[in-house]
């Protein structure tokens, strides 16, 4: 590497601005640790007069960032725009076709385009870098890709989207409703003005596509993930869960199953002594089960200005270093296709809320339907009398095949004495 490696930056929002000011106030520290300096040299964004917080004062401005990939004096393009597709696919195209590296922090690029990206990274005997993409400051790629590459994979879970944990840990601390805190969190930018994918769950998702191929050498398939938000879960769903020793979470989950991978993305009850139970407001964390390193957790916040540009910092320093790795841990060639486990073979305990009718014969009726379908009940729970009126009824149910859950509760639903869809939750085992 020579004296400098020279950036173009395209997006300067949060991150990006973030990105402009760390390389300057620990420009010496990243001087030492690179080897060379990294500067920025050029960047690209919408509006040229924006005050952003940082000088950008000497830099070459494009309007085009596609062009800035193709003409700037830049070794690396840095993209921070967005979107799967549109400008940020371009833009990171144009880089690698003109012999140049791309870090990009753009989970959904990556989740639709991420094997044709990392062909065409290897065919120019490029670097792709994505730290910044999944979990934010945490350094799960890096772990994955590095600190574990001994090791096989049994499964990668973890809490994958801030937005959703911050609401849902919230409801329990202040026992606030859903549309409460989601308000208040708009209101906090810590949720965008439309928040459906971080509440539906499809920014999770994006990251774990990501997570899995990594984790198992297969080719990202976002299309096979099953997603499930948290729009339905109330805060009666989240006392509940507490009385019975758990607390709600939106993970993300990649396994081995006896059918290949299960990838899956939906509300969890997790027992309240699991490590993962704990990490609570807008942080992240990502769990990943080895078979020779056991289990390691990563906890970190997981968005924001400082950590997602530590993380893009931190790849422009292993390009500087000369350091280079698959972009999706095996050469693309190697990549193995993933045999998705469809969600209706997964097993596991469920949660399920009923709201039935106050009167004699119920409970027997949701009984013999539960029965018929080979469902067996763990444990009971019935608070409060209105004789003629709908109170709430939970269960937890021991392991069994989605399927089986699916069509008891599509029978029970169907019930007179039910009132309203049934709500429920699977609950994931998780060790203390």
């Amino acid at each position: 590497m020579s004296n400098s490696l020279k950036v173009a930056i395209a997006g300067l929002g949060t991150v990006g601005a973030g990105t402009v000011e760390l390389l300057s106030r620990q420009a010496e520290i990243i001087k030492n640790r690179a080897g060379c300096e990294i500067v920025v040299t050029a960047v690209s964004a919408r509006d040229r007069n924006k005050d952003r917080g940082v000088s950008i004062d000497g830099l070459t401005w494009f309007d085009d960032a596609v062009k800035m990939a193709q003409e700037a004096d830049a070794d690396v393009v840095v993209e921070l725009i967005g979107g799967s597709d549109g400008p940020a696919k371009a833009t990171c195209e144009a880089a690698l076709s003109a012999g140049r590296h791309v870090v990009t922090a753009n989970k959904a690029l990556l989740a639709h385009h991420g094997v044709e990206l990392a062909r065409m990274a290897e065919q120019a005997d490029k670097s792709l870098q994505y730290e910044a993409a999944v979990a934010g400051g945490i350094p799960i790629v890096k772990s994955l890709r590095e600190g574990l590459a001994a090791n096989g994979v049994n499964r990668v879970l973890g809490i994958l989207n801030g937005t959703s944990n911050y609401i849902l840990t919230r409801m329990r601390n202040e026992e606030l409703s859903f549309d409460e805190v989601l308000a208040d969190a708009q209101e906090l930018g810590y949720a965008e003005a439309d928040p459906s994918f971080d509440i539906d769950g499809v920014d999770a998702a994006h990251k774990l596509s990501i997570l899995a191929a990594l984790a198992f050498g297969s080719a990202i398939d976002f299309g096979g993930v099953y997603t499930e938000g948290i729009r339905h879960i109330s805060l009666m769903d989240v006392q509940f869960a507490q009385e019975l020793g758990y607390r709600i979470k939106l993970l993300g989950i990649a396994a081995k199953s006896d059918n290949g991978i299960e990838q899956r993305v939906h509300p969890c009850l997790v027992p309240e002594g699991a490590a993962i139970a704990n990490v609570e407001y807008a942080f992240n964390a990502v769990e990943v089960d080895c078979d020779f390193a056991d289990t390691i957790v990563h906890v970190g916040p997981g968005a924001g200005a400082g950590p997602t540009a530590s993380a893009v910092v931190a790849d422009l320093i292993d390009i500087a270093r000369g350091h280079r790795v698959a972009p999706l841990n095996v050469p693309v060639d190697a990549l193995t296709p993933m045999a998705t486990t469809p969600m209706d073979q997964h097993r596991g305990g469920y949660y399920v809320r009923l709201m039935v009718v106050d009167q004699s014969g119920v409970f027997a009726e949701i009984a013999a339907v539960l029965r018929d379908h080979e469902v067996s009940m763990e444990s009971v729970l019935q608070r409060g009398r209105a004789p003629g009126e709908p109170v709430p009824l939970v269960m937890t149910l021991h392991e069994t095949r989605e399927s089986s859950m699916n069509a008891a509760l599509s029978e029970i639903s169907a019930l007179d004495a039910v009132d309203g869809e049934p709500c429920m939750i699977r609950i994931e085992l998780l060790p203390a």
